[in-house]
């Protein structure tokens, strides 16, 4: 079998030998993990955490998952501390070294510094009969049988292993700390997460028109408010009153001219959808985008205890980048 047929079966291989390995870390999560999720919980400081390689590279993913859930959480490159970046440490920190081999000389320059600074030191390693680990006040187990590599070289599986402990770590804290999605929401402003968790119908409405007409309005009173405030669609309330009792929208004009033969004497009622779908301004505009895709429609009535508030529009939504 040539490479290219055979691409398939290697990259299944790679996915199932990592999923294999990210398995059997579940075996390997002990007292020394909850001690040190304890740790993190109790400390006044910031999590560090370090390597070197791509190791480092990890470690800059999980302090971004850290920072993101709540635990404040600093990166520092291995080999950038001895050089100057160690400074950055406080004695109250908690300092997490990722390390396959826990025997880098870069790693065991660093450590005695490490134990200098006071701070708690956590070893992320593959072998745990390691110089990191045996220096550690905590060890955290990702040990793999192999790399997906077929040399067993690349750093592939082992760097897989270190980013879902970190992960698995990441989780606990958050809820040890009962972190919750408003808390979440707070520190995701920008783009469409954060929008998905913040962002209301009442922010969004009120800057579209609101097209409305009474329930005995005329067939032309109809096609006006809607060619007018072009949202393709027009409440129908009660007379004297902002009471919700239908909607009229194109394809409901569309299909009026299917069903009469004249349209001399129709009033709104006679082709309103009656008892329309509706959302409150407090609802999430992420609430509105899902009744619009589970439904197929594109405009939806804001409605207040039964009263007509407004329009949101699938577009006002696009644009808020909710899809």
């Amino acid at each position: 079998m040539n490479l290219i047929n055979n691409i398939t079966q290697i990259a299944k291989k790679v996915l199932l030998s990592e999923a294999e390995a990210i398995a059997r870390l579940a075996d390997f999560i002990d007292e020394d993990f909850q001690n040190c999720v304890e740790a993190i919980l109790d400390i006044k400081g910031r999590v560090v955490v370090t390597g070197i390689g791509k190791s480092a590279n990890i470690a800059q993913k999980i302090v971004a998952t850290l920072n993101s859930t709540g635990t404040p959480a600093l990166f520092m490159h291995a080999a950038d501390a001895i050089h100057g970046d160690l400074g950055m440490i406080q004695p109250e920190d908690f300092v997490i070294c990722i390390s396959k081999s826990g025997n880098t000389p870069e790693i065991k320059v660093l450590v005695p510094l490490l134990k200098r600074k006071g701070s708690k030191l956590v070893a992320l390693v593959s072998s745990i009969d390691s110089y990191l680990a045996e220096s550690a006040d905590f060890v955290l187990n990702a040990n793999v049988e192999r790399e997906a590599c077929p040399n067993n070289l690349a750093p592939t599986t082992s760097t897989t292993a270190a980013l879902a402990l970190g992960d698995a770590l990441a989780v606990c804290l958050l809820e040890a700390r009962g972190f919750s999605s408003a808390d979440f929401a707070r520190l995701h402003p920008g783009g469409s997460l954060g929008k998905r968790l913040y962002l209301k119908v009442e922010d969004i409405y009120k800057q579209n028109q609101a097209p409305k007409v009474t329930e005995n309005a005329s067939l032309r009173q109809v096609i006006i408010e809607i060619s007018s405030k072009r949202l393709g669609a027009t409440a129908v309330v009660k007379e004297n009153s902002d009471e919700l009792v239908g909607i009229i929208t194109d394809g409901d004009l569309r299909r009026m001219l299917d069903k009469y033969e004249s349209t001399e004497g129709i009033i709104a009622t006679d082709i309103m959808t009656a008892s329309p779908l509706t959302i409150e301004p407090d609802h999430y505009a992420a609430e509105a985008m899902a009744i619009m895709q589970e439904k197929n429609i594109t405009q939806l009535i804001v409605t207040d205890s039964g009263k007509f508030e407004g329009f949101v529009h699938l577009h006002d939504l696009l644009k808020e980048g909710l899809v």
